[in-house]
């Protein structure tokens, strides 16, 4: 799989994909106006491992839910992620079978690395 997911209104998320030399091939999902598929949630779990790991609890919603005072298991995170688009930390850089969540600048430097490799 050869895919971004990010979000359009998102400042960080533009800045990011500005600054990555994206391969041609690559999909750029808006996750706001496609919402991500239940198939493609499932395939970043497997490369991921977890849905917490693909969980944004930064999300405002979050906080609104008062999720952070629950506990959450794994069902409990797929089944918000989709149901609404915010609780998918972003961007997601799928290359090949690697993943790269979230906008940490180690993160996104190794997903710069990977891009490259494709190249």
């Amino acid at each position: 799989m050869k895919k971004i997911y990010s979000l359009k209104s998102c400042n960080t998320c533009q800045r990011i994909l500005k600054t990555l030399e994206i391969p041609k091939g690559y999909i750029i999902q808006n996750i706001k106006e496609s919402p991500i598929s239940n198939t493609d949630l499932e395939h970043l779990k497997t490369l991921s491992e977890s849905y917490e790991a693909l969980f944004s609890k930064r999300a405002k919603l979050y906080k609104e839910m008062g999720l952070k005072n629950k506990v959450l298991k794994e069902h409990d995170f797929k089944q918000l992620i989709l149901k609404h688009y915010t609780f998918l930390k972003r961007p997601i850089i799928v290359v090949e079978n690697q993943i790269f969540i979230g906008n940490s600048v180690k993160t996104i430097e190794a997903a710069k690395l990977a891009l490259k490799n494709e190249q």
